[in-house]
């Protein structure tokens, strides 16, 4: 399948999804549509193992394209379809069955933000920051995700001012594995996806799937929950393949099975 406002490659089960909507990717139903149709066909893929989402030029996505807005009300049901759009395209990402890494190229705002906050691990380039900028433009949207990623005061400070938090404070914070130049940004994310993509497919999805439910579990049910797929791993090929290569001092070879 072909997509019109993004790219997409696949190499040695490490896909690539980069946001292709110039200037500054910013989305609007085409973009948010084709995120949610990339993401859900790269869940069924066997040849993919990890995800890295980046964007093009020197903005990973300045948000929701503000055009598309004004003629929202115009129709009964738009803005619920544009709602619908907006929430499927952030949880496509979220639900993925493979890990993904957000390589933040540059500013990442309001939604493109989100995108970011859908992602599992996070590398920042020293020209990115983020922000959720809606009060801005009158409107007001994005708290219930920077309360899970922020401390209380931060996170209303971002709300009620739209202020920029830059990639050297993320790190400060601990919110991103690196803050690089930008031409060092994509081999160290290559580099995350390369040794996560040399584990066991079938482990590397359950760990994924654990790491999501886990979150909205209490803590006796997650734990339950975690050994059962201990047990389930434990009766598969790649378990006993990892153990055989761990004693013969080999790499193992997985079959995802």
């Amino acid at each position: 399948m072909e997509y019109k406002t993004l790219l997409l490659e696949i190499d040695q089960r490490i896909a690539t999804v980069t946001l292709n909507r110039p200037p500054v990717n910013a989305q609007n139903a085409e973009l948010r549509a084709d995120i949610t149709a990339v993401f859900d066909m790269l869940s069924d893929r066997d040849d993919v193992s990890v995800v890295v989402l980046t964007g093009s030029g020197k903005v990973f996505s300045a948000g929701a394209d503000i055009r598309e807005r004004p003629n929202l009300g115009a129709t009964p049901g738009a803005y619920g379809r544009h709602n619908r759009l907006v929430r499927e395209s952030y949880y496509a990402v979220v639900e993925c069955s493979k890990p993904v890494i957000a390589a933040i190229n540059g500013p990442a705002m309001g939604a493109g933000f989100g995108l970011v906050m859908a992602a599992d691990i996070w590398v920042a380039s020293e020209e990115a920051f983020v922000s959720m900028p809606e009060i801005n433009v009158g409107l007001a949207g994005g708290v219930t995700f920077l309360q899970k990623v922020f401390g209380r005061s931060r996170a209303r400070r971002m709300f009620y001012t739209g202020m920029k938090v830059s990639a050297q404070e993320l790190y400060r914070l601990g919110l991103v594995e690196a803050c690089l130049p930008a031409d060092q940004l994509m081999p160290f994310a290559m580099e995350i996806a390369r040794e996560m993509a040399s584990k066991s497919p079938i482990a590397l999805r359950l760990a994924k799937e654990a790491a999501r439910m886990t979150e909205v579990m209490p803590t006796r049910d997650a734990y339950r929950y975690e050994q059962g797929n201990t047990v389930a791993l434990s009766k598969t090929q790649d378990a006993l393949e990892a153990q055989m290569a761990f004693l013969e001092k080999r790499a193992p070879v997985y079959v995802g099975r």
